[in-house]
């Protein structure tokens, strides 16, 4: 059997890493701006979460949710108390995707309605009801008028309150910030009048944090940078550092009933003993104010350098735009510098690293860019 082709795969295989480190079965050390689409929060192999995972697979690995599993409450209590949401409730399940799904099916018991507001630009999953929410037209095309989905402009606050009025609408949904699109930053103004303009049409406001969650900007969510309390919030990738897991941050709002969602492996020991460490080294180690701090330097001399046509973001989730004729940047860092970065469309250059990241790497990544362009520049 051969695996199914989907994927374009780099010519790498990594078979160790710690830090911001990879290394490769060559031995090739490689420096991680990416962390695997934003999955890496606290860095590789952090001794801390292997030993929470080695003695929970020592005790039990995984039950099914039909007995009780005292992690899932410890894992709630600190995730409420490090997000700022102790008052919601957590719903966990395996991935961004799964926690998507549970949201919209939350959001349409809720209201009673069926049609969903996605903002462009979004990507939200892999399962039915999420690949109905994202503008991928690859894959969206046979889900949309099962799950009746319209797609609005980011920023373009007329565009949902036109939306919104005709009362037919379930749940608005919009990432903290736009990973996949290329790094678009909603303003807050615009977080603000769809706050409100959902809580005058009695609509759920679904904040999809999967990828720019977890302290990656600087606040434990994107959100929270525009002041607003969604209802229901979306989380995965960083929450289990690689392991995982996926979770929906529930508001005071929604009753539970008995059999309204459900999940094989969501909530298992080994997924708590791995997202509760990844929340206690976030507090010890104070990685959301280092991903402020380093965000804030790395955008800084970023913007300074030439070559850039602009750089967006906030904390250690960054888009770096090019021109289009030094797209192959990204190829030249890896295979030249060994330096892992993601991409996006139209020449961006994402960086999602590790928040453990120091001033160090950072500056070794600058010196590799600037090297980059200038070799780029000789060489059009």
């Amino acid at each position: 059997m051969n695996l199914f082709d989907v994927y374009n795969l780099w010519p790498i295989e990594p078979v160790k890493a710690e830090g911001c480190r990879l290394w490769d079965k060559n031995g090739t050390e490689y420096l991680d701006l990416y962390g695997g689409h934003a999955v890496i929060s606290i860095g590789h192999s952090h001794p801390r979460y292997v030993k929470a995972l080695q003695q929970q697979a020592a005790r039990i690995g995984f039950y099914s949710n039909s007995v009780q599993n005292s992690l899932q409450q410890e894992l709630a209590e600190k995730l409420g108390e490090l997000s700022g949401y102790p008052d919601y409730a957590l719903f966990l399940c395996n991935s961004g995707a799964e926690a998507n799904e549970n949201a919209l099916k939350l959001a349409s018991f809720h209201t009673g309605k069926k049609r969903v507001i996605a903002v462009e630009g979004a990507f939200h999953g892999r399962t039915s009801g999420a690949v109905a929410v994202t503008d991928n037209p690859a894959i969206q095309a046979p889900f949309n008028r099962e799950h009746d989905v319209t797609f609005l402009p980011l920023n373009n606050l007329d565009a949902v309150d036109q939306e919104l009025r005709k009362g037919d609408v379930a749940a608005l949904l919009i990432e903290g910030i736009q990973g996949v699109a290329g790094i678009f930053l909603p303003d807050n103004t615009f977080l603000q009048g769809v706050r409100e303009l959902c809580n005058h049409y009695r609509t759920v406001l679904i904040l999809d944090e999967i990828q720019s969650g977890y302290g990656r900007t600087g606040n434990f969510f994107a959100h929270q940078a525009a002041g607003i309390r969604p209802d229901l919030i979306t989380t995965a990738k960083g929450m289990g550092n690689g392991f995982p897991i996926g979770g929906v941050l529930i508001s005071p709002l929604f009753e539970a009933k008995k059999g309204m969602l459900g999940t094989t492996f969501g909530g298992n020991h080994l997924a708590c003993a791995a997202a509760i460490a990844v929340l206690e080294v976030l507090k010890d180690e104070s990685l959301i104010e280092n991903a402020r701090e380093i965000g804030d330097y790395l955008k800084k001399e970023l913007s300074l350098m030439k070559g850039i046509s602009e750089v967006r973001g906030r904390g250690l989730m960054l888009g770096i735009s090019f021109e289009p004729e030094d797209a192959d940047i990204r190829d030249e860092l890896l295979f030249r510098h060994h330096i892992f970065t993601g991409g996006a469309k139209n020449n961006v250059m994402r960086l999602l690293p590790p928040l453990s990241i120091g001033r160090a790497e950072v500056d070794h990544f600058l010196t590799a860019l600037r090297e980059a362009l200038a070799h780029a520049t000789k060489t059009r």
